[in-house]
């Protein structure tokens, strides 16, 4: 009760907030629509709790709710935060730049809700199934709560109209997710134009204009982008660090804000398409160029970022000890699992593959929430490896670069280059992800262990050989993660399928929180299975294209509905061999076993000392058979019967005993 009501403060000072939604001058349309969600959630899930709940239970049996509630509390906070930022006016300029292309509203925090309510509403009706004490309610409950997990409602246009309101997709408001955020550039670019044609410094003349082409989608070129004085000749420009190991990548102080720029030298023009395609992606969890500048006499060019604070595995290090080997908790690792994946699906929509994905290339930085979470965005790709091009030579040299490169690459970069030339393909991102995922999951670098280096590392990984996971590990993870990096590249995953599953992993984390125990259970059927049987019912689940954010609840309720039948059908194959295993041991035999719950029959009988009974003995009894070898039907016989030589066996064995 304590979580639901948190989540009520955080609505009611959203409340607050948006009675200013006018004066929001960036994403106001986006920021409306995630007020208008978070209503409707904080409305059915008090509308389920009512129905399925009993107050004064509470404190006994609401704890199923507890965590899923907590996740979802989690999740208003950020969506808060992000509303507090879009309605600060402070330093117009870089939050429009920031702003500009941002997609955080449906593809993180909506769609970080649309994941966390499928859950919510299933631990209300967990909870709910023992709630009260008729025995007839519960089961009525329970009869009504199968029914809803029924075969018949797994067709999308079915789902949407018989649970889209109580799953946060009701038609309208799938429409505003598809159009809001164009609705916000639109105003934002009416906004900029009417912000260029009043007074403004000759710097800011230029950067407003360069933000209208931005908003405006124009093909830049050389002149479209800005002359590096405008940056670096800037007052207020300031460098404050080195970022990486390199000296390609700093931090800046701009505009009032602190920024990532990456320094390129030599020939622009080359670089235009490239600047082009990168500045056009929109992605929580991919690393996105906001503008560039550039110095045609110097031959340098500054692309503008927005700045994380550190990369995946200097993060791992750092946070690893002697006392400390595994880095993240489970559900935060699972979370990290899912950004990367995420990142990497959007890449693959965009007809990019990355070709050097390692936790290098893994920025990082933390959320506002005090659970340890942290943003993930992929970075490091380069456009020139598009679909089925030409690997460029990777900056993770030396024999670390082996242990992220799939056995394919591997094995034709050992190809003379007249002969072969290799190209990226998106399975080779997908064993990079296992490998990855390895390294969240155990703290180790892959192959660390390992005497082999060099060459015959690299001839050891196309043989097969792949790191050991500890015995602790979650085994639906490790499952996971094998496929991920298995040696034939048809039988890896899709980026998609991947995101799936982890959803529902996640889902099974929150709503099992003590998955982190010795003997914790498992998940009792293997997701990826589900997953594989599902991709081939739903064709549309294995195209390319990015999965909307508004079908997420109805993938999670195919999955739970399939969950439920195989468990079902698992109970029944067991029982049936139960079944069968008693009825072939009993066979046409004429004695039975009768255990100790018989002995009440005779137990007023007076005994002597001298009588040792054994409570727990199996005693034999014959039973009284038809002439056609069947016991006999009349139920006074056959009770007489069995009481008259349950007695006189107990007698002859006292006997025997003294």
């Amino acid at each position: 009760m304590d979580q639901f009501r948190q989540i009520g403060m955080v609505l009611g000072s959203l409340e607050a907030l948006m009675v200013f939604r006018e004066d929001i001058q960036i994403n106001q349309h986006q920021c409306s629509l995630l007020f208008d969600i978070f209503k409707l959630a904080f409305q059915v899930i008090g509308e389920q709790i009512k129905h399925n709940l009993k107050f004064a239970e509470r404190n006994a049996k609401w704890k199923p709710l507890e965590q899923p509630l907590k996740e979802l509390h989690r999740i208003f906070k950020e969506g808060e935060l992000y509303i507090q930022q879009c309605l600060d006016t402070k330093d117009w300029l870089s939050k429009a730049l920031l702003l500009a292309n941002n997609k955080d509203c449906v593809e993180l925090h909506i769609h970080n809700l649309l994941c966390c309510i499928p859950v919510v509403i299933e631990a209300i009706e967990t909870a709910g199934d023992v709630s009260g004490t008729d025995q007839d309610e519960m089961q009525k409950k329970q009869l009504i709560s199968t029914r809803k997990y029924s075969t018949e409602w797994v067709d999308p246009k079915l789902f949407q109209w018989k649970f889209g309101n109580q799953y946060l997709v009701p038609q309208d408001i799938c429409s505003r997710l598809h159009k809001v955020w164009r609705e916000d550039r639109w105003d934002l670019l009416q906004s900029t134009r009417e912000r260029s044609s009043g007074s403004l410094t000759k710097q800011e003349h230029r950067l407003t204009e360069l933000l209208a082409n931005i908003l405006n989608e124009w093909e830049p070129s050389s002149g479209n982008l800005l002359p590096s004085s405008v940056l670096v000749g800037s007052k207020d420009y300031q460098v404050r660090r080195r970022l990486g190991s390199g000296s390609h990548c700093k931090e800046i102080q701009w505009l009032g804000e602190s920024w990532a720029v990456r320094h390129f030298f030599g020939q622009i023009e080359p670089l235009i398409p490239a600047i082009s395609t990168i500045s056009s992606f929109s992605h929580p969890n991919v690393m996105h160029f906001l503008c560039g500048f550039c110095d045609e006499e110097k031959k340098e060019c500054f692309l503008l970022m927005e700045l994380m604070s550190k990369d995946l595995s200097s993060y791992i290090k750092e946070s690893c000890g002697p006392r400390k080997r595994i880095p993240f908790s489970l559900p935060i690792a699972v979370d990290l699992m899912l950004q990367i994946a995420r990142g990497m699906e959007y890449l693959h929509s965009q007809q990019v593959c990355h070709g050097d994905l390692n936790p290098s290339n893994i920025l990082v930085r933390a959320r506002s929430t005090p659970e340890g979470y942290l943003h993930a965005k992929v970075s490091g790709f380069n456009l020139s490896r598009g679909k089925n091009a030409t690997p460029q030579s990777s900056p993770n040299n030396g024999t670390k670069s082996y242990i992220w490169c799939a056995p394919e690459v591997l094995s034709e970069q050992e190809q003379p280059r007249n002969t072969s030339i290799f190209k990226y393909t998106e399975k080779a991102d997908v064993y990079s992800f296992g490998m990855i995922c390895f390294e969240l999951l155990t703290g180790k670098v892959p192959f660390e262990d390992g005497h082999l280096q060099g060459d015959k590392m690299s001839r050891n990984i196309q043989a097969g050989e792949r790191p050991l996971f500890p015995f602790s590990a979650p085994k639906y993870l490790v499952s996971l993660t094998k496929k991920c990096w298995h040696i034939d590249p048809t039988q890896r995953p899709s980026f998609s399928s991947i995101c799936r599953v982890l959803r529902y992993v996640k889902r099974f984390l929150v709503m099992n929180p003590d998955h982190s125990q010795p003997d914790a259970p498992g998940p009792s059927i293997d997701y990826y299975e589900v997953e594989a049987g599902l991709s081939k019912k739903y064709s549309t689940w294995e195209i390319q294209d990015l999965t909307p954010v508004s079908q997420i609840p109805f993938q999670m309720f195919v999955y739970r509905v399939t969950e439920k039948d195989k468990t079902t059908a698992n109970l029944k194959d067991k029982s049936s061999e139960s079944g069968s295993d008693g009825a072939s041991a009993c066979g046409d035999e004429n004695a039975g076993i009768v255990e100790d719950q018989l002995i009440p029959i005779i137990e007023n009988r007076p005994l002597t000392s001298s009588e040792p009974v054994s409570v727990n003995k199996k005693i034999s009894i014959t039973k009284r058979t038809t002439a056609y070898g069947k016991p006999n039907k009349q139920s006074g016989q056959m009770g007489n019967s069995l009481a008259f030589l349950f007695i006189a066996n107990w007698e002859s064995d006292c006997h025997l005993g003294c």
